[in-house]
């Protein structure tokens, strides 16, 4: 999925955020090279694009794997969703520099993708085109083929890129309605689609949307920031609309309002993994990478704490895909950085069992390992004490308390959640999920 030799024409490409030249992404002889504008390295905004890739005091060119690496993240993992955005725009290619190029005016972000002539005009404002429930409903049907984008070609400039495996388009909202955006105006939300049936077993996701939102809900009822979102339908299509949290309206006095990119990146960039490597199993980032990261972050005990709770909230959830493209730094000026919001968190309790089309009891595992004396992935391996542990190598004082608490809160949030349930909601979800986290919270309670 990291083809290096690009096809389109141009061997290079501009890299904007915000209106401002950070600088050019190119490809020769098959090696990623990212330049720095000097400009860029002395603007107050100015920031690298990732711990992976830092200023340095020469302003030397990166080179090779870790320029690759970045933006390839910047893409969809799936091989099937990559070779529908090549249909999409014509492309010959998938590699990441000729995708990129044709789709990489809206990443995650603040990256901005441009031929190296192109300036991105109207960053300032607002432009879009409101869309009515059946304008939406079409949109989500363009990302499940390959046509145009809304009966557009590539001159109309909707060209967006979305990491991750799922599939998903994004829309912006403006003064209540749903938008495409036009010019450098970005999207504000990302729609997700139903999962339908997911793996080589063929399980059941079809439910996924609703599934997104309780462990969103969830979450934010035990005490995490998370992206907010809502289940919404367009005609036949189900969606869930993900506020996007690294975009923010501005409202400059005098001055038109328009929406910033906010500069964000996962971990995979950050330690300059490819995507293919996100899992730890398959030798990406695990715990203490993400740790020794978090150490140096603005809010370093609260980062670290943050996320050691997060992963025991895993492990109650049977959240099984936190892997290091599932968790992402803002990146602020001056070389700070800090975690962002959650996001992209399924149960898998309604697939767990030892049926047909399910995952055995005992196959289910965390997608980073806890490790103590030995290496524990899987859900029934896991203990309190395994907790304890963690928390006293994390280096935040009382950590074990604050996942004690946590644990101790989930019956409550649950009853909590259960009586505000939206009317129509699937409740073998729901009591799939419940069940499964009374069952981890009793078991870890009962080893105190």
């Amino acid at each position: 999925m990291t083809g290096g030799r690009p096809s389109s024409r141009s061997a290079e490409l501009a890299v904007w955020a915000n209106g401002e030249r950070v600088g050019t992404w190119s490809v020769a002889q098959g090696e990623h090279r990212l330049q720095y504008d000097e400009g860029w390295t002395t603007s107050p905004s100015g920031r690298p694009l990732s711990l992976s890739l830092p200023f340095t005091p020469a302003n030397t060119q990166h080179r090779g794997s870790a320029v690759r690496n970045y933006f390839d993240n910047l893409l969809p993992d799936s091989d099937p969703i990559r070779r529908r955005m090549a249909q999409r725009f014509a492309l010959q290619d998938t590699d990441t520099f000729t995708l990129l190029g044709a789709a990489g005016r809206d990443c995650v972000g603040a990256v901005q993708l441009l031929a190296p002539g192109d300036v991105p005009r109207g960053v300032d404002r607002i432009d879009a085109v409101p869309l009515d429930s059946a304008g939406v409903e079409r949109a989500i049907e363009t990302a499940l083929s390959p046509g145009r984008v809304l009966g557009q070609d590539a001159a109309d400039g909707f060209r967006i890129s979305l990491a991750g495996a799922q599939e998903k388009t994004a829309l912006l909202n403006w003064q209540g309605k749903w938008c495409l955006p036009l010019g450098s105006t970005p999207t504000t939300h990302i729609v997700k689609l139903p999962l339908g049936l997911v793996g080589n077993m063929r399980a059941n996701m079809h439910d996924s949307v609703e599934n997104e939102w309780l462990c969103t809900q969830l979450l934010a009822r035990l005490g995490f920031a998370v992206a907010p979102c809502s289940i919404r339908r367009f005609g036949g299509r189900k969606a869930l609309m993900v506020e996007r949290f690294d975009r923010a309206l501005q409202m400059p006095a005098g001055r038109a309002p328009w929406i910033a990119r906010l500069p964000q990146e996962d971990f995979c960039q950050a330690l300059g993994v490819p995507g293919t490597q996100k899992y730890e199993s398959d030798g990406g980032p695990g715990v203490r990478d993400v740790l020794r990261i978090l150490d140096n972050s603005s809010n370093a005990q609260g980062d670290k704490l943050t996320f050691v709770k997060t992963l025991l909230a895993f492990w109650l959830m049977a959240a099984t895909d936190g892997h290091a493209k599932n968790f992402s730094i803002f990146l602020e000026r001056g070389g700070r950085y800090r975690l962002t919001p959650l996001y992209d968190v399924l149960s898998t309790w309604p697939i767990i069992g030892d049926g047909p089309s399910q995952i055995s009891p005992r196959r289910a595992k965390l997608a980073m390992a806890l490790r103590a004396t030995n290496t524990h992935y899987h859900l029934r391996e896991i203990r309190t004490r395994h907790w304890a542990d963690l928390a006293a190598r994390s280096g935040v004082p009382d950590a074990f308390d604050h996942m004690v608490a946590i644990v101790l809160q989930v019956p409550a949030v649950l009853e909590d959640m259960q009586a505000q349930l939206p009317d129509g909601f699937p409740s073998p979800v729901f009591f799939a999920i419940r069940d499964g986290m009374l069952a981890q919270a009793e078991a870890f309670v009962a080893a105190l």
